[in-house]
């Protein structure tokens, strides 16, 4: 059995502390229905996270969710979020069929047709874990089938449109949307393609084992040289993409960190680009949260601060988990630790990341096999 890192133990963090932590937040984002961090509602048609923001649903945060429930073992919130995603945001029929639209309204309505890949690997990571932790079911709730199904869509889609498959078959990298010739670098999940190549349908385990190379070449390829940060599009070569302001380092950047992380953590690999997260440790160890702004890959600070400053130093603790020695990223773990869960409008994606994090450096964000 795979031995999973506990950094905060590690750090001098009792393990009582930690259950108790783990334990805390889950239940303010789920269960708590007075909570002001709580992003996680019911309704008639199941479960759905809440975009505080936007007041929308989206396909990022519902897979977010089930890999959430998943990981803390709640078989019941996991299904209610599924329930709620297929119903309301997998296309059926129609151009983008097999995908599942982007984001919805609360009470299931599609504000936009088109997928963001994020969602759908998540998506289906997440039904994976799900059938190898409770066994599969008939439907819908036939987990493994669902994720295959989905895994295939990805890669195949294209009888419609030269390109609309999620993923560039040529070069293994995954779109920023289907029909677009650039990426996101922090939609790159090489430890979840290591997975994907085993349980896939197997025709298709030779593209994923591919993929997870391709991805981890590319981090390092969209990374900066000294600063490691990574902008939020960038073209296949690892140029940045500014063409509509998203060439710099922000939101969606923050994940590529944290996603170097838990590729360590899961697979151990020589070609994992730890580089990365030493260089982001660098640039940004002794910053106050409160300081953070957008930047310029040199690390140039723009005026405008940071929208999610929770998230981003979330991601910067949980990338320890990039080196052998997890305590080389204490100075970020002990202020995660210190940090509250965030409670006002912008709450959605900052205590998203937050929660991976504590999962993450507990030892309890896991392949389920």
């Amino acid at each position: 059995m795979k031995h999973y890192r506990n950094l905060f133990v590690e750090c001098g963090y009792s393990e009582e502390e930690v259950s108790a932590k783990i334990r805390e937040v889950w239940e303010k984002l789920f269960l708590e229905e007075e909570s002001k961090a709580r992003i996680y509602y019911t309704d008639d048609m199941g479960g759905y996270l809440l975009d505080t923001g936007n007041d929308d649903a989206r396909s990022e945060g519902m897979s977010y969710g089930m890999m959430m429930a998943v990981q803390m073992g709640d078989k019941e919130i996991f299904d209610k979020i599924w329930a709620w995603s297929y119903k309301n945001m997998y296309h059926q029929e129609g151009f983008n069929k097999g995908y599942f639209a982007w984001h919805c309204t609360t009470d299931g309505k599609k504000l936009d047709d088109g997928p963001a890949p994020d969602g759908e690997e998540f998506f289906a990571m997440a039904l994976f874990f799900a059938g190898n932790r409770w066994g599969n079911g008939e439907g819908i709730y036939n987990y493994a089938e669902m994720a295959r199904t989905i895994l295939s869509d990805c890669l195949h889609k294209g009888h419609e449109r030269e390109g609309h498959a999620m993923w560039n078959r040529d070069n293994y990298l995954i779109r920023f949307v289907p029909g677009l010739e650039f990426s996101d670098p922090s939609y790159h999940l090489p430890h979840f393609y290591e997975l994907f190549s085993k349980w896939a349908n197997e025709e298709d385990r030779e593209f994923w084992e591919q993929a997870a190379k391709a991805s981890r070449a590319y981090i390092r390829l969209s990374a900066h040289p000294e600063t490691g940060l990574t902008p939020e599009y960038a073209y296949d070569d690892g140029t940045a993409n500014d063409e509509r302001g998203f060439g710099h380092f922000y939101s969606d950047s923050y994940r590529t960190a944290a996603n170097i992380g838990m590729d360590y953590e899961w697979f151990g690999c020589e070609e994992t680009p730890v580089e990365v997260v030493e260089n982001i440790h660098k640039f940004f160890q002794g910053v106050n949260p409160e300081e953070y702004t957008r930047y310029y890959l040199d690390g140039r600070a723009f005026e405008e601060k940071a929208r999610h400053p929770l998230g981003l130093l979330a991601t910067n603790a949980s990338a320890s988990l990039a080196y052998a020695d997890g305590t080389k990223g204490k100075w970020f773990i002990d202020l995660l630790w210190e940090s509250p869960l965030r409670t006002d409008r912008n709450r959605y994606y900052d205590n998203c990341l937050y929660f991976f994090a504590v999962l993450a450096l507990s030892g309890n964000y896991r392949i389920w096999e």
